[in-house]
């Protein structure tokens, strides 16, 4: 009997996790909706069918990756450059996960880590990094479950409504993209320098291998590829962190 009640208990308890980790990832799942239904517009009018585009979003959740990575795509890139692309504009998440792996259960299984590792984005990173004691997989799992599907919803929704709008009409949506950047980028650059400093490094770089003799000879892919490395690399060596700001 006393097996049956702590089951019933380990039961009780993992639905508590479950729900405040569902409560927690609400508001960021309502953030990622408008963005994805941007990327969902951007992929569709770029020549991607619309269930490629849901299933890109289904698969990943990796956000800028995949704004990248699909760019590349429909820029006819080819694998390689796709592939360093979106593992230089992604290998942030490796850090995150190596952060997140201190707080993690010690009896959490393989396959379960491998789940809260897919699960692991800028914000749901930052919201389970603040949460106090160990983290489960259930609670992670309810943290993880409304931004995946706000996601994948925000996509086919955005996928949907550029299939049936009119071409003139999807071709000037694609402005919603570069006002989605431009939202990201200012806020930050606003309040941090670095991210200021890194942000005009990356647009000059940028710029210069989109009208710089020669260079303009690289395709979009590689450019993206330095352009992340040397505006990282800049940041990094002018504006580096301090211990005390990891603790």
């Amino acid at each position: 009997m006393s097996k049956y009640r702590q089951a019933i208990a380990g039961k009780k308890q993992g639905s508590i996790e479950f729900c405040h980790g569902l409560r927690q990832g609400i508001p960021i799942a309502l953030g990622y909706i408008p963005v994805s239904f941007t990327f969902g517009l951007m992929a569709v009018n770029g020549g991607i069918p619309v269930w490629t585009a849901i299933l890109i979003s289904l698969s990943n959740l990796t956000s800028a990756g995949q704004f990248a990575g699909t760019n590349l795509i429909i820029a006819n890139a080819s694998l390689l450059e796709i592939t360093l692309t979106t593992f230089v504009v992604n290998i942030r998440y490796m850090l995150m996960s190596l952060s997140l792996s201190q707080k993690v259960a010690p009896q959490m299984a393989f396959l379960k880590r491998c789940i809260v590792a897919f699960g692991i984005t800028d914000e749901t990173f930052a919201i389970a990094s603040l949460e106090k004691g160990e983290i489960t997989f259930n609670y992670f799992l309810g943290l993880v479950t409304c931004p995946y599907w706000g996601w994948a919803l925000g996509t086919a929704l955005g996928a949907l409504t550029s299939s049936v709008l009119p071409k003139t009409f999807q071709s000037s949506m694609g402005i919603a993209l570069y006002a989605m950047f431009i939202a990201l980028v200012v806020p930050a650059a606003k309040k941090s320098k670095a991210a200021l400093v890194v942000a005009i490094t990356a647009i000059c770089i940028s710029s210069l291998f989109h009208w710089g003799p020669y260079l303009d000879r690289i395709s979009g892919g590689w450019s993206i590829i330095f352009a992340t490395i040397i505006a990282s690399g800049v940041g990094a060596v002018l504006y580096p962190r301090e211990e005390d700001e990891f603790e």
